[in-house]
């Protein structure tokens, strides 16, 4: 092991996530290193005396870590198959190979740092200004720009791995595990709550974990140690680590992402407990590597171990930067100077504390500029100022050396969450902090997120938080909690203190300097959502987590307005950037099986998706797709055939208004159908367009069954429901769909079959017609019959309620094996419905279809004054059409277009085929397509693009392709 890697490492106790038994060895722009078990990338980089990791977006600037929390882009890197990784939070893994990213040559020696000597030419929103003349100046310019401001390489070949999701549900959702988090959790599961704790980081504990809460250091490992054993142990709750929220909806629904999981979490109450973001200060260099938050610092201490520099200067604005100086004293780090901007700090014993150690404090100071060695690549010393009004230094220092700068300017809360529901920020001027209100009532927010940030009144305030909580639960609370104290202000009122030489970032993202954000409102940029869309600030891996505050006071001082009356850019999911794998990763798709479902698989059917419903695609062998869908569809052309449609929508629309409620949805006319008839039925939307079709079947003057498709008929249901609350008829809408299972008998033989179970009704031709419907028994069983011929040949369509559904199907397989009856699926209904010219909606229309570009101008009443779409109706039908739903047939031995293959028009894209097979009965191949209107007359030729690019010459024709008569749906 290299001697600099043992002379960096910190001995026990600290190092609480590194296993110091499991040594990995690792490369960085091919340069071999070791770690440990839970090290991240840049911990371990650090422990071997790497500090520079990255180089700036626009200056190329050496960057080293801010946070050591994620919060930041000081620390991205490029791993094999992925860029832009945050070396902070990523976490070593034996034989990883990384690498700088964003350098022309080197990390160490990159050739484009000039870039920053030139940066009096480059202003804000320069690119804006400079390079969109002469007249397509910008496409010569814009490869340039991107080149130079690239960062990560991306891998094309990458293969993409297994992502899922999963549902949770609980009581009480508490983000962030942190004292709050804790003391809220245990709070509310002692008094009988679901508890899901979900925390961003591999331990518990939050601040509690790397802080210092008193001058012996001891209070916080312990009260950890306490909450963590109570939380870990208690049955009514449940943790999730290494867990982020990364947004938050309406009723508390949370995606929180895991691993390579992303949860989908409802919460009858969520609790924020989020903490709040360590600040920056603002001056000259203040992004040099070496240049970092006093929690960055104890974070490498007492996490990862890693003593993070031998010299130290601590620069602060609250009494927070007191103790971390005592944290760096105590682990061998010589603390050169802790400078407070305030003139004095608010526990006078810190300061003794310091002087006891021999630790020079300088009051009422800043430091003005960090100084450096050649090459930037590190901090070397700092000038220290004194402070003579807001934002300004006396006009000569002290020079102090060190290789560490430790700053604090205050806290901004973690407000995004809360925003996000929300929230609203107000700025309070004597505390310089934000404060949160507006909450929805199932919402609420505890510890540093809310204002308080002794630990004392953190765990007060989470305890009364969580008893608000456990009050909305309906639950009784077990214990009393603690008032809360006053406490002393921790946000120095302007930590910004520009340089005239600049390099004073706000944004180390963006590389905006406070010139930057001046010249932004100079220029007329007044709002600082305009301010952040014309600068960028913000915009970067950030998000403002560092830069929001101080942007926001310095837009406030520019246009002479307040902090609160300026405010802060708007906060949206997602908190943390989110794979695009979270959210294409394996999806839910529940799904129902029909009561006829066992029948289907003891079969040999070939299940298949439709909808939220399992259905038989096809009986046979899944290599037989095509052979097992042509013979089904021949016995059904010649003999019979039974399938089951179960999943068909059903709607019972009941009361005196029944017919006014149809003759308003539906485009053709209802009000005067016969009782015992059924009725095709098309709606459309507002906007004139296609988006069902079904049946209307009228059994009594109040009564209607309608039928709708499978995967529209709960959306159909909402719309009338919708509807009706406008227009308040007198009618009861029930969807029925689950209640009602229903099978289709169709064939020549189809009735032959149905009269040995039916024994109650006429079924001829003339007793019961083609569209007719009945009540009746079947195998002794109440059921809706329905003369319908989807499929072209003389059916019925049987509908019994669910319960009985089964025992239908079995009789009917019985009944039918006289006359060879076999089961079809729904790959050969889709078939027949094709060799018919049937339309399925969704399938052949499309967002845009409307009735005429289908030939469904037969289905629009002319004389009713109104249906829904109806005026959109009216001036699409007037405009000229530009596209047709036509039929076309190729030969048997052609290629065979499939759904989506495009139809040309000349050069040009005229359509898209949308159903296509080869069919039996007819010995072709067959199909539908849109095309231009101009190639849509019957005899004409239209080429389609198929695999391979191959281009075939489809004949068009008039549809119905099979029995153009309609005799043997009518027999």
């Amino acid at each position: 092991m290299p001697e600099e890697f043992r002379g960096t490492r910190l001995a026990a106790p600290m190092g609480l996530l590194i296993d110091r038994n499991k040594p990995l060895s690792f490369s960085f722009d091919d340069r071999l290193y070791q770690g440990y078990q839970g090290d991240s990338v840049a911990s371990a980089l650090l422990a071997n005396g790497r500090f520079l990791l990255s180089r700036s977006f626009k200056y190329h600037r050496p960057r080293g870590p801010l946070t050591m929390a994620g919060q930041d882009a000081n620390t991205l890197i490029q791993l094999p198959h992925e860029p832009n990784v945050l070396a902070d939070t990523f976490a070593l893994k034996e034989g990883l190979q990384a690498s700088g990213q964003n350098f022309n040559g080197s990390l160490d020696n990159d050739k484009d740092a000039y870039l920053g000597k030139f940066s009096k030419f480059m202003p804000v929103g320069f690119y804006y200004r400079s390079f969109y003349k002469p007249k397509g100046a910008w496409k010569v310019w814009e490869p340039i720009i991107r080149k130079k401001a690239g960062l990560g390489v991306l891998d094309l070949k990458f293969q993409p791995e297994y992502y899922d999701k999963a549902y949770l549900f609980t009581d009480l959702a508490v983000i962030g595990a942190g004292p709050a988090g804790l003391q809220a959790a245990l709070t509310a599961a002692n008094a009988g709550a679901k508890v899901l704790l979900i925390e961003q980081q591999p331990i518990l504990g939050g601040s509690l974990t790397y802080a210092r809460f008193d001058i012996d250091g001891q209070r916080s490992e312990q009260l950890r140690r306490e909450l963590v054993e109570a939380v870990e142990h208690h049955a009514n709750i449940r943790v999730l680590k290494q867990a982020t929220c990364n947004a938050w909806f309406t009723d508390n629904y949370l995606p929180v992402i895991q691993g390579k999981r992303m949860y989908k979490v409802r919460a009858s109450q969520c609790l924020i407990a989020s903490g709040s973001f360590d600040q920056p200060v603002i001056f000259r260099n203040n992004d040099l590597p070496g240049v970092m938050l006093t929690s960055a610092a104890q974070r490498l201490m007492k996490l990862y171990a890693v003593k993070p520099g031998k010299r130290a200067v601590v620069l602060t604005g609250n009494d927070d930067g007191y103790l971390a100086a005592l944290d760096l004293h105590e682990q061998g780090v010589t603390v050169a100077a802790l400078v407070d901007m305030r003139a004095h700090p608010a526990d006078r014993a810190l300061l003794l504390a310091l002087e006891q150690r021999g630790i020079s404090c300088h009051q009422g100071s800043t430091v003005y500029e960090a100084l450096h060695e050649k090459g930037m690549r590190h901090v070397s010393g700092v000038d220290l100022r004194k402070i003579t009004g807001q934002g300004q230094v006396a006009g000569s220092g002290q020079i102090v050396d060190c290789d560490l700068l430790c700053m604090s300017g205050g806290y901004m809360p973690v407000y995004q969450l809360l925003c996000q529901a929300g929230g609203k920020l107000s700025y309070d001027d004597q505390l310089a902090e934000f404060t949160l209100s507006g909450l929805p009532n199932n919402l609420s927010v505890a510890g540093s997120a809310q204002g308080y940030h002794a630990l004392d009144n953190v765990l007060a305030d989470a305890t009364h938080a969580a008893a608000n909580i456990v009050v909305a639960l309906s639950l009784e609370l077990s214990v009393k909690p603690l008032p809360l104290q006053a406490e002393a202000q921790v946000n120095f009122p302007w930590p910004i203190f520009p340089h005239p030489k600049g390099k004073d970032f706000v944004d180390f993202d963006e590389d905006l300097q406070v010139r930057d954000i001046i010249n932004a409102t100079r220029i007329g940029y007044r709002d600082v959502q305009l301010v952040k869309r014309y600068s960028t600030v913000g915009m970067g891996p950030s998000q403002g987590r560092h830069s929001a505050l101080p942007t926001a006071r310095l837009v406030a001082s520019s246009t002479q307005r307040s902090v609160s009356e300026t405010g802060v850019t708007t906060a949206r999911p997602p908190f943390e950037a989110e794979k695009l794998a979270h959210v294409a990763g394996r999806a839910f798709d529940p799904y129902r099986q029909t009561p006829m479902h066992k029948r289907h698989v003891e079969a040999g059917a070939k299940m298949m998706p439709a909808g939220i419903w399992q259905r038989p695609a096809y009986y046979g062998k899944p290599h037989e797709r095509e052979t097992c869908m042509q013979q089904e569809a021949l016995h059904v052309r010649n003999k019979v055939g039974i399938i089951d449609v179960s999943t068909l929508g059903g709607l019972d629309v009941r009361g005196p208004d029944a017919a006014e409620l149809l003759n308003r949805m539906y485009t053709f006319a209802f009000i005067k159908q016969p009782v015992g008839r059924s009725r095709y039925a098309l709606m459309t939307n507002e906007l004139g367009v296609v988006i069902d079709d079904g049946v209307c079947a009228r059994f009594a003057d109040n009564h209607f069954y309608v039928t709708a498709t499978t995967s529209g008929v709960d959306r159909i249901y909402q719309q009338m429901l919708k509807w009706n609350a406008q227009w308040r008829l007198n009618v009861d809408i029930a969807n029925v769909t689950a209640a009602i299972s229903a099978v289709n008998v169709a064939g020549p033989d189809s009735r032959k079959v149905l009269e040995k179970v039916c024994n109650d009704l006429d079924l001829s031709a003339e007793s019961f017609p083609y569209l007719g419907v009945r009540e009746g028994t079947v195998a002794g069983i109440k059921a809706r019959l329905l003369r319908v011929g989807f499929v072209g040949e003389l059916g019925y369509e049987i509908h019994v309620p669910a319960r009985h559904a089964l025992k239908l199907w079995d009789a009917l397989i019985e009944a039918g094996k006289e006359h060879d009856m076999r089961p079809f699926g729904v790959e050969t209904q889709r078939l027949l419905r094709l060799e018919k010219g049937h339309v399925i909606i969704s399938q052949d229309t499309d967002g845009m279809t409307h009735p005429a570009e289908i030939d469904m101008g037969w289905a629009v009443s002319r004389t009713k004054p109104f249906f829904v779409g109806r005026r959109s109706v009216d001036i699409l039908e007037a405009q000229p059409m530009k596209r047709k739903l036509v039929g076309f047939t190729l030969p048997k031995n052609s290629p065979q277009p499939l759904e989506g293959h495009l139809v040309l028009k000349g050069p040009d894209i005229s359509g898209n085929v949308t159903s296509c097979e080869y069919s039996s009965s007819l010995g072709k191949i067959i199909g539908l397509a849109y095309a231009a209107f101009d190639q849509s007359q019957p005899g004409q030729q239209i080429p389609i693009r198929v695999e391979g690019g191959v281009v075939v010459q489809a004949t068009v024709v008039k549809l119905p392709f099979f029995d153009p008569e309609n005799q043997r749906q009518e027999l």
